[in-house]
């Protein structure tokens, strides 16, 4: 613990969260807890003798290109300071509704590239960490599929190779990935990426066991 004493990091923290019916449960949790979001992870990080000297996030709400109408498929936040704009944080997350997504699978591969290209903060501190949790209950589209549909964005990786290639231009010692996803295709696979931890749960049956405190608790470590 001593290692850690007067050492500050910024954090940078993306949010995927699956908004399809069946994420109901988590994302309420999540509505909750957001207001708070900033001074449950400080006291966290405190018992790891661990100080945010800046915590920015933003939120990534995806669905599926395939069943959704254009304005619900992805929705994405700015980055918010947590410190000075924990209310307009709150007030995105406020408005997101589990709704939508058809059947199995979703477009988390998407949001997912979405995060990775995020405008990541690149201020004078001793330790900066970019931290992306993924959160859904369902496997996900290939990024290979074809015959997209017209509202598909230009902007995502064309294969999974290039999600890949994503990963690895974050500097190693800055990044984590969180998955908080079934133990199916693609997450099974991306488990082995550097530096990435994947809490495994049975496709549309395994999120409801997660809290706020695991999910802490589990960002404070990676940090």
């Amino acid at each position: 613990m001593a290692d850690n004493q007067g050492v500050t990091y910024a954090v940078d923290l993306v949010m995927c969260i699956d908004g399809t019916g069946s994420m109901g449960h988590l994302i309420e949790e999540v509505k909750t807890a957001a207001l708070k979001f900033y001074e449950q992870l400080e006291a966290k990080m405190q018992e790891k003798s661990k100080k945010i000297d800046q915590l920015r996030a933003r939120v990534i709400v995806f669905r599926d290109y395939w069943a959704d109408p254009v304005d619900q498929v992805m929705q994405c936040s700015e980055f918010f300071d947590l410190r000075s704009q924990s209310s307009n944080f709150a007030n995105f997350v406020s408005k997101i509704e589990a709704d939508g997504g058809g059947d199995e699978p979703e477009n988390g591969l998407e949001a997912l590239g979405l995060a990775l290209k995020s405008d990541w903060g690149k201020g004078d501190f001793i330790k900066q960490r970019y931290v992306i949790i993924m959160y859904t209950d369902a496997s996900a589209h290939s990024l290979e599929k074809s015959s997209k549909p017209a509202h598909y964005p230009s902007n995502i990786p064309k294969t999974f190779d290039d999600l890949t290639d994503y990963w690895h231009e974050i500097p190693t010692a800055a990044k984590r990935l969180l998955l908080f996803a079934p133990d199916a295709e693609p997450w099974n696979i991306m488990s082995s990426w550097e530096n990435t931890i994947h809490y495994a749960s049975e496709a549309g049956n395994g999120l409801e066991e997660i809290d706020m405190g695991q999910i802490l608790d589990a960002i404070a470590n990676s940090v």
